[in-house]
């Protein structure tokens, strides 16, 4: 944050509306030229790029000449606040709606990419950092770039509302996401007359570099990917621009072809960890329901963090006796999961490859796992793996399935309905790994629900409450803790439950359930894919 605001002109501090069009363009120019030493300062631009995104920027508003007068030093971390009032003065001149969230978004992508290095140069630079200081200065530099060119939107981000809540698997973390705007009857409306497009084809897909975007596609000037080989086959990194964790990253696919989950799969997750041991990396499943994610292009998710999946402890050490070298056990998690730890990649691998392929058809009708319907397939996996100095690779492998029935039309092992007004969307791997993603109603509600605990009337029965969807769990709430809570213990309570819900939600998820059957059921997999209790 800079310190140097009071310095700026107070003619150019004046809100857009108070400016006459002249005063407005001057203000603008000056704002370019703020923009311009900010991208110089963190090397976005070069002394000869400066006069091509400059002349860029001029032409982009509508200005006929660059500001003349002096500009203040200043030292900010991210563009925001330069791109803050030029924004509102673009859109008084008229170059955008500003009545749609999604216009404001894409224009300002477009100010910040007149700065962005070639996607050439990015892998250049890429390739160079890791071959002289290491794929931690790579992935350090090329985040940062993310950062600075307001691609990874790290103002936003920190609006979301974050905290722990203690369970009997350890501290689960909870993330109200408040950094995608909630979609208004306009754009809907706007988004419906809008033409099929097949370009990109999707959000994941290459092509998406500098993509200018549209009503309902994000802009992506500033969008960069590195190539990388993984296992034989041609990848890409990219930073996600809505961060749900700390350098949240993205390794897509040369190819838009759909997710898959086979032996090639693990070999490519290893072959990244190996290439970039600081991260964590894991994939989604292949199969409706369980892959929470785009299962229309191959892509795995990871990033410079620690789940609280990866601090959980072993229920019951197994062992194979044909691989020596690799430690196993169920993990004490409520998403039914097998943690394999061996400094050799190669049989870890194999061992989880036993795992998969012995999963895909095992079916156990006691507790309700069927490996197939007809010729539709329900049992996939979602591994996940880090590197650890001590211990080498640790892949956890969370067994899933999608089967569906009359009682459980979203699925069996998907969040059950007393548990929609929490978590209703898909299990997918964040969530495995014990990070809730909660939508943003929950900011407004959760406050709503905190002040009936502290005696506020419960209007969650009344004819179209925006509390209906709560009006059980409100109950539940009430008789646990009544209704002249402090705002302090209310507001606490509140998260509490939260993150109560959703512990259930992800032992709804897990194939073999915490009591003493599914307990037996665990085991019998385990001993069928050739483990022994260790």
């Amino acid at each position: 944050m800079s310190k140097e605001k009071n310095r700026l002109p107070d003619e150019m501090l004046r809100p857009a509306a108070e400016l006459t069009p002249e005063q407005r363009d001057t203000a603008l120019a000056f704002h370019v030229e703020r923009l311009l030493r900010f991208g110089r300062r963190h090397k976005l631009v070069k002394e000869l790029d400066q006069i091509v995104a400059r002349n860029e920027l001029l032409d982009l508003l509508g200005l006929a000449a660059p500001y003349e007068g002096k500009i203040p030093k200043e030292e900010f971390d991210t563009p925001t606040e330069i791109l803050e009032p030029m924004l509102d003065l673009a859109a008084a001149k008229g170059l955008f709606d500003d009545q749609v969230p999604q216009y404001r978004i894409n224009f300002e992508t477009r100010l910040m990419g007149t700065m962005m290095p070639r996607e050439s140069e990015v892998c250049r630079k890429f390739r160079r950092e890791k071959a002289k200081h290491g794929p931690e200065a790579a992935t350090d530099w090329f985040y940062d770039l993310c950062v600075v060119s307001n691609y990874i939107r790290t103002a936003q981000i920190a609006r979301n509302i974050q905290w722990t809540a203690p369970t009997p698997y350890g501290e689960m973390e909870i993330t109200i996401n408040l950094t995608k705007p909630e979609k208004d009857p306009k754009v809907i409306a706007m988004e419906r007359l809008q033409p099929a497009a097949s370009y990109p084809k999707c959000m994941l897909c290459k092509e998406n570099i500098g993509y200018a975007g549209r009503i309902n596609f994000p802009a992506r000037q500033t969008h960069r990917i590195v190539p990388l080989n993984l296992a034989g086959e041609p990848f890409y990194l990219q930073y996600s621009p809505y961060a749900y964790f700390h350098e949240h990253c993205i390794i897509l696919h040369d190819e838009h072809k759909p997710m898959t989950m086979d032996r090639d799969t693990l070999a490519q997750i290893f072959d990244f960890v190996s290439q970039f041991p600081h991260y964590t990396c894991g994939s989604n499943a292949d199969l409706p329901i369980v892959g929470g994610s785009i299962l229309s292009h191959a892509h795995f998710q990871g990033g410079r963090y620690t789940f609280p999946m990866q601090k959980a402890s072993i229920a019951q050490p197994l062992r194979d006796p044909r691989y020596p070298g690799v430690r196993a056990g169920i993990l004490h998690w409520p998403v039914s999961a097998i943690r394999l730890i061996g400094r050799s990649s190669q049989q870890v691998q194999i061992v989880a490859n036993n795992i998969l392929s012995a999963w895909r058809g095992y079916s156990d009708e006691k507790v309700g796992i069927l490996a197939h319907t007809g010729d539709t397939l329900h049992n996939t996996v979602t591994p996940i793996l880090h590197y650890d100095e001590q211990d080498g690779y640790i892949l956890d492998l969370a067994l899933r399935n999608n089967r569906t029935t009359e009682e459980y039309p979203d699925g069996i092992f998907h969040p059950h309905k007393e548990y929609h007004n929490i978590k209703k969307e898909n299990i997918g791997l964040i969530e495995v790994m014990g990070l809730a993603i909660l939508p943003a109603r929950l900011k407004e509600q959760s406050a709503q629900i905190a002040d009936i605990l502290c005696g506020a009337p419960n209007t969650s029965r009344e004819p179209g409450s925006p509390l209906a969807v709560h009006a059980d769990w409100i109950d539940e709430l009430l008789a646990q803790y009544g209704s002249d809570m402090t705002p302090v213990a209310a507001h606490a309570a509140v998260r509490s439950g939260i993150g109560t819900v959703f512990c259930h939600v992800l032992e709804n998820a897990g194939v073999f359930k915490q009591d003493d059957e599914g307990r037996a059921a665990f085991l019998r997999f385990a001993e069928k894919v050739g483990f022994q209790k260790a």
